[in-house]
């Protein structure tokens, strides 16, 4: 298959480049962005030589069509919606890292604050969260956002259970830096991150509504959920640490079944029998969860890891893509994590 990045010079873009390198059923043909035009990618990012000597071209959608099998969309929320008509009026398969197409038009301008692609348009993308999703023949898919894929992942055993109180779910959620993508601010500048931590976006990030719109899948008398997000001074990886109240008397044994019957046959979502640790997850597409009981509190813990640039961006894309052509789910992927 071939495929066209469009975003290319992004966190994620890159991150696409390098699992794709690894496929053996898929060719980058073309990659775009709206600066550095006509120069390689390699001349940019001398550790991509020999990966991706690609030219960078501007977008053009009619280009990409006659060249291409697929576009990937690694772009931030605003351009793809702007960008998409012309592929999905020729049934041209797209795949959508950024938020552009997750949520309803009225909910995503409440919470991203831009305007939204059209209802015709929206409809025809598939929300796939890859472990729960059936999106096999499907051509137009909206990739889930990272907070929103580890803290989903985390709590949807319990919930499919029907275990939990669904009105005590807390989730506090921890990014890397790159979570905030590659444009320069103040929050990001390194003498306000390094040796310190930053809540950021209480109660207004735009993965709530995403996420409650995910878990309501499995089971709609769920109405809202307690959500907040804060920077970590590392470079990759998101913790969703979850509490929520029980609704049962349940042992350990009873909470791990749950989780382990759930992900049985999920190959990247692995069951830890400690809480894990970001460390453990790092360059690989793995979701790392681990949990823990107080029966004086009645508060399970859940905590789960990813690689917000892996799992939460460009390596759920990879699967998600492996999974809508019926391919191993494992294509293209690293299997170890690079843990240091």
């Amino acid at each position: 298959m071939k495929v066209s990045i469009v975003g290319v010079t992004g966190y994620s873009g890159l991150e696409l480049v390098k699992i794709l390198n690894n496929h053996k059923y898929v060719e980058v043909v073309s990659i775009h962005a709206t600066k550095e035009i006509g120069r390689r990618l390699s001349e940019l990012y001398p550790y991509l030589l020999g990966v991706c000597d690609l030219e960078i071209e501007a977008f053009d959608a009619q280009a990409i069509m006659e060249k291409a099998d697929l576009v990937v969309f690694a772009t931030p929320s605003g351009v793809a919606n702007q960008l998409v008509d012309s592929f999905v009026a020729h049934d041209f398969p797209v795949l959508d890292i950024s938020g552009d197409h997750r949520l309803p038009a009225a909910v995503y301008e409440k919470w991203y604050k831009k305007t939204a692609s059209s209802p015709q348009t929206l409809n025809k993308f598939t929300y796939s969260l890859a472990e729960f999703t059936e999106i096999k023949g499907k051509k137009f898919i909206a990739n889930p956002g990272c907070y929103a894929t580890a803290t989903e992942l985390a709590l949807i055993p319990l919930i499919q259970a029907n275990v939990i109180d669904l009105d005590s779910i807390i989730v506090d959620a921890k990014s890397g830096l790159t979570g905030a993508g590659k444009a320069l601010s103040e929050s990001s500048h390194f003498v306000n991150v390094h040796d310190n931590y930053v809540t950021y976006k209480l109660n207004k990030h735009q993965h709530i509504p995403e996420i409650v719109q995910e878990l309501k899948r499995f089971d709609e008398n769920l109405e809202h959920i307690q959500f907040s997000t804060s920077l970590l001074p590392v470079n990759r990886g998101i913790m969703a640490t979850c509490y929520v109240k029980l609704n049962q008397t349940l042992t350990e044994c009873d909470i791990a079944e749950i989780f382990e019957s759930c992900y049985a046959d999920k190959p990247f979502v692995r069951i830890q029998d400690s809480l894990p640790e970001l460390h453990n997850v790092i360059g690989s597409n793995f979701t790392d969860i681990g949990f823990a009981y107080n029966d004086t509190t009645n508060v399970l813990t859940v905590i789960a890891v990813i690689d917000n640039l892996v799992k939460g961006a460009a390596g759920q894309a990879v699967q998600n893509l492996n999974l809508m052509m019926g391919w191993e789910e494992t294509e293209g992927f690293p299997m170890t994590p690079s843990y240091l």
